[in-house]
């Protein structure tokens, strides 16, 4: 099932079966989503949820359980177990949208994540909360969007960051606790203490300002056709390093939202 919401010169288009993800964001005519790269983990943009990023060699452990992920991104786990479910529609209007999907059983303690989308002329607003159930569990939480480096025959974007610190990444590709100096790009970083908003801009087209209640986003422009701005709620690895705990009655919450100015 797919949800289809507008306003203005904007629209997005959910695909609940797909993970729940945005598998196409329009403004002024401009698909700014890349949607051609293969696997769950590589289009549109997705909920990372019960947790955001990488999580070492897919393993951790609370109050005595050891948990074993799936791994997706050799060595490790990644990005959540709600990009490959079919996810809920709950609620829809032509605006808004409201979308749940339950943990499966290659999470042991249960819950589910809900997400709300609302789309207005100058503006996407997304919330998310991830809930326990019965038994309490470590938790992130965050958004992954691939844009389009280029928007037909634009120039390439160029992403505009302020954050005074990145978290050094090891020899496994996985963010420590040691906070450096960010250096020039091209990123595959984790900054924190983030000034939203960070700005993509398409030269000539699209300025896309986001921001969010987080206090860390990953950035990725390494890649040819791509980039992604991930705003989560802990860095990854957190469920290792630095958990945030989700009880019943007690759920974990971010918002994001995306504004624009169309050229």
């Amino acid at each position: 099932m797919t949800v289809e919401l507008r306003a203005g010169q904007a629209s997005v288009v959910i695909d609940a079966e797909d993970g729940g993800r945005l598998s196409s964001f329009v403004l002024g005519g401009r698909e700014l989503l890349y949607r051609a790269l293969p696997g769950p983990t590589g289009h549109g943009s997705f909920v990372m949820a019960p947790y955001a990023g990488r999580v070492r060699h897919g393993q951790f452990t609370h109050h005595g359980t050891e948990v074993h992920l799936p791994i997706n991104l050799p060595p490790h786990a990644a990005h959540g177990l709600a990009l490959d479910r079919p996810w809920t529609v709950l609620e829809r209007d032509d605006t808004e949208a409201l979308l749940t999907c339950e943990f499966d059983g290659r999470w042991p303690f249960g819950g589910r994540v809900v997400q709300y989308i609302r789309i207005e002329p100058d503006r996407l607003v997304q919330k998310v909360s991830v809930e326990a159930d019965q038994r309490s569990f470590p938790a992130s939480v965050g958004w992954h969007p691939w844009f389009a480096r280029r928007l037909h025959a634009s120039p390439p974007v160029d992403i505009t960051l302020d954050a005074p610190a990145m978290l050094r990444r090891d020899a496994d590709h996985i963010t420590t606790r040691q906070r450096m100096r960010p250096p020039p790009g091209p990123w595959d970083d984790c900054f924190v203490d983030v000034a939203w908003p960070v700005s993509l801009t398409w030269p000539g087209a699209i300025r896309l300002d986001i921001t969010a209640d987080t206090n860390h986003v990953v950035v990725f422009d390494q890649g040819e056709v791509a980039v992604c701005v991930e705003p989560q709620t802990a860095p990854p690895n957190a469920a290792n390093t630095a958990p945030l705990v989700v009880r019943p009655g007690r759920p974990l919450r971010a918002r994001t939202d995306w504004r624009w100015v169309i050229s």
